[in-house]
């Protein structure tokens, strides 16, 4: 019996289907899926299956010093005991065992993991591993027909990463927690290539925040031949500085006003130079993972979901290995025959067999080559649209057309430059024109945009009209958008093309980092300071980059994991005596800064601060900072976490906040206002459960939190209740439900009214909706039908399932879902 290992389930399902010709069968042991046929087995892991930790007896943060997590001991354990114990009986079955994660640092140490839980229950069995960079027949079949052995070296690199990771982040996580009183939930988080990145951020926000703006002018006309139904086009005016540069800004009002004036005594301006020229405008190279997230970033998908979906469809067999630094397509992959794939799919062929024609296919070349995955490319195999999500196909689009675009031609540009003057003044247009389309015709991502600029002649007299003065002034850099932060982490060594995204991720969860683009939080701009104050080691990128380098000599065999972790323990103590006699500045920087992320402006019952606080339950709401002595609150809404803004109310001086619940995200605005704003709206009609016997009528109420419901005014001797939407003016009508004599509302939202009708039957509508689709779980961000078809596969088919079960336990028993994730959806639902 051969035993074959994969990654994940998906994995394994689909290996298994190729090798076995579709004539699998598939059993669970302890709950993980097993494919067999013909003498063989296929199981998936769920990534890591195995985790290192310090010993139970470090686990006390109180009792243990952050110093002694330097030097303890690094125990394994199994992470995932169901998986580990259907792998150990597996095993023991087996006469030989095939490794099949993914090709990379982490995939072979995974692979790894596998190796090791084998050899404990089977010592003999000989261990075979195969290497494919994409999920397709061929790929699979010849891998298993050449297998190879697993890179211990390559392994021990990823291994590295884990306990330096694990000594680094627990240590100065827990001396960084314990100093400012945070712990719990609300720990204050450290990581070594986390930290450097957060500095990156903050950095950035220094230099937005110290930015001091200056006030400049450009000017403006409309020129026109003198054709009767010639066009007109814009043109600058401009100058040329003390270095002979030309210059549209004009910085001196006094200056700007001058010129102005001159041009407005004039109508007519007479060009003095026209310049032609073609440009030729290159296809991109091949994706890589940065460049690959940054394209994704500019059609609306954050790297993190970029990359889920990316992996989502190389499981599949539709794409290549999504994590790679490589942008040069490898020898034996014949970009004709992956275009012929392509020939008459309805939406991706016609593309395809205008490519075939050209008389030479040559794909572009980016600077990078290696020799582990090709860059991101379609493997030939397409999905119909019924396999596939909505955003799954648009990036399996994207990828195909990136693949498109680096086989086709050339694009050319044509650029027209005309200079005119007036009043002697003078003027510039520049025009352009897209002359051969080229790889735009099938890359639709890039700007094509035109500037129209006609034809003319030097001498020629052009009307001059429409002169505009425009007050401006220099702006801030731009914060890091996703993509771009990741393309600079990437420059300046920082985290890997498997980890940059993640990382980014984990600055939203731990509260470093809010909005998109990222804008650090105070607490971020706390700790960073904290760190460079007292160990500027911690958020230094050269250090995190040379560790990182270090790893890499792990894989090449010039170094080992004890010479590595070892100088990072050296590291790690060095950085410790700096910090050991600023324990309690480096607390009371945190706790302030903590304050002033959750400060909302004034209370008006004692002045002192209101703050955005969490109950012991975990719902949010606006706390006085002088409590105990003044216990004004404001509730918030029940559902979702709120942001604080950077608008304030002019009435109460209050910072508006805005919730964030995945699809339900809505602005909550001032909560004193609409706090102000709560109480009971217009009379309906009779209350159904109690209008009989006590006379109860139903109202539109709105609640101090900001949420509406229609409910009885005999509340709480009577809780009956019905949503409303939170959005939108509520319109009672004239119209009235013959079934409940209950008048039909309208919601004024947008531009047109949209109808509730009767709430009573609205609602049973809804009941009626939720029933047929069986799952609310839907109603998540993120959850879409072939999630939900994963959760029901494992037991959860409900909001009510869902909140109720543990995310590890989920997480091991649905692939391609993380804990984090769980609980992300538990906070929503």
């Amino acid at each position: 019996m051969e035993l074959i290992i994969t990654e994940k389930d998906n994995a394994a399902r689909r290996i298994a289907d190729i090798l076995s010709g579709g004539s699998m069968d598939a059993t669970r042991e302890n709950g993980v899926n097993v494919y067999e046929w013909g003498g063989k087995r296929c199981v998936g892991l769920s990534g890591h299956v195995v985790g290192v930790d310090f010993p139970p007896e470090y686990s006390d943060w109180r009792d243990v010093e952050p110093a002694e997590l330097i030097d303890a001991t690094i125990e394994k354990e199994a992470t995932k005991e169901n998986i580990v114990a259907t792998l150990r009986i597996l095993s023991r079955q087996a006469e030989i065992a095939t490794i099949a994660t993914d090709y990379d640092r982490e995939g072979e140490l995974i692979g790894k993991e596998a190796y090791e839980i084998v050899r404990d229950v089977n010592e003999e069995i000989p261990i075979r591993r195969v290497r494919f960079s994409s999920i397709t027949e061929n790929e699979v079949t010849n891998a298993f027909a050449e297998p190879e052995e697993l890179d211990f070296d390559l392994a021990a690199a990823g291994e590295a990463r884990q306990i330096i990771d694990l000594i680094w982040g627990a240590a100065l996580t827990r001396f960084l927690s314990l100093s400012a009183g945070q712990l719990g939930n609300d720990f204050i988080s450290v990581g070594r290539v986390q930290s450097p990145t957060l500095k990156l951020l903050v950095d950035r926000e220094r230099e937005i925040e110290a930015f001091d703006p200056e006030d400049y002018w450009e000017l403006f006309v409309d020129l026109t031949k003198a054709d009767d139904d010639a066009e007109s086009f814009d043109a600058q005016y401009f100058y040329l500085d003390e270095e002979d540069n030309e210059a549209e800004r004009v910085w001196d009002e006094a200056d700007a006003e001058a010129a102005f004036e001159d041009l407005s005594s004039t109508s007519e301006a007479t060009v003095v130079d026209v310049n032609r020229r073609t440009r030729t405008d290159a296809p991109p190279a091949p994706f890589n993972t940065t460049q690959f997230i940054r394209a994704a970033s500019a059609i609306g998908y954050s790297a993190k979901r970029a990359m889920s979906i990316a992996e989502d469809l190389y499981t599949a067999g539709y794409i290549t290995y999504p994590r790679t630094d490589n942008t040069v397509y490898p020898d034996d992959l014949d970009p004709e025959v992956l275009l012929d794939d392509f020939v008459g799919h309805p939406t991706l062929g016609e593309d395809a067999e205008d490519l075939l024609e050209a008389d030479e296919i040559r794909p572009t070349e980016g600077d990078e080559e290696t020799t582990d995955h090709p860059p991101i490319h379609p493997t030939g195999e397409i999905p119909t649209r019924g396999d596939v999500s909505d955003d799954e196909w648009e990036v399996f689009e994207l990828v195909v057309r990136r693949f498109y675009a680096t086989v086709a031609e050339d694009a050319v540009w044509e650029h027209l430059r005309v200079v005119a003057e007036a009043a002697d003044r003078s003027l510039k247009a520049n025009g352009k024109r897209l002359v051969e389309p080229g790889y735009h015709a099938v890359y639709p991502y890039f700007s094509t945009t035109e500037n129209y600029v006609p034809d003319v002649t030097e001498g020629e007299t052009l009307s001059l009209t429409d002169i505009e003065l425009e007050e401006k002034q220099t702006q801030p850099p731009r914060r890091y958008g996703q993509s771009r932060l990741i393309e600079t982490m990437e420059s300046m060594g920082i985290g890997t093309k498997s980890t940059r995204h993640e990382t980014i991720e984990k600055l939203y969860d731990r509260g470093y980092v809010e909005s998109d683009p990222p804008r650090p939080t105070r607490l971020a701009m706390a700790v960073v300071e904290a760190a460079e104050n007292y160990a500027d080691r911690v958020v230094s990128e050269e250090m995190t980059a040379q560790l990182e380098a270090d790893m890499d000599a792990i894989a090449s065999g010039e170094a080992t994991l004890e010479d590595v972790t070892g100088e990072s323990r050296e590291m790690l103590e060095d950085i410790f005596a700096e910090l050991a006699d600023s324990r309690e500045e480096i607390g009371d920087h945190i706790r302030k800064s903590l304050k002033d992320d959750k400060r909302l402006g004034p209370c008006p019952e004692c002045g002192e601060d209101l703050l955005v606080r969490r109950s012991r339950y975990g719902s949010y709401f606006v706390g006085c900072d002088g409590y105990p002595d003044c216990e004004h609150t404001i509730p918030l809404p029940s559902t979702g976490k709120p942001l604080i803004l950077e608008e304030t109310c002019e009435d109460h001086e209050l910072h508006e906040v805005k919730m964030l619940a995945g699809r339900q995200t809505f602005v909550h605005g001032c909560p004193l206002c609409k706090a102000e704003e709560a109480g009971e709206g217009p009379i309906l009609g009779e209350c159904p459960d109690c209008g009989d016997e006590h006379d109860g009528e139903l109202a539109v109420k709105t609640l101090q939190s900001g949420s509406r419901l229609v409910g009885c005014t005999r509340y709480p001797d009577c809780e009956y209740s019905l949503p409303l939407p939170r959005r939108g003016e509520i319109e009672v009508t004239d119209e009235r439900c013959e079934e409940h004599d209950l008048p039909e509302l309208l919601v004024h939202s947008g531009d047109e009214p949209w109808e509730l009708g009767c709430p009573i039957c609205n609602y049973q509508e809804f009941q009626a909706r939720e029933s047929e689709s069986g799952s609310d779980l839907e109603s998540l961000e993120g959850v879409g039908a072939k999630t939900v078809e994963k959760l029901a596969a494992a037991g959860i088919e409900s909001l009510d399932d869902l909140t109720d079960a543990d995310p590890d336990s989920v997480a091991a028993d649905v692939d391609g879902i993380s804990a984090d994730r769980v609980r992300s959806w538990q906070a929503k639902a």
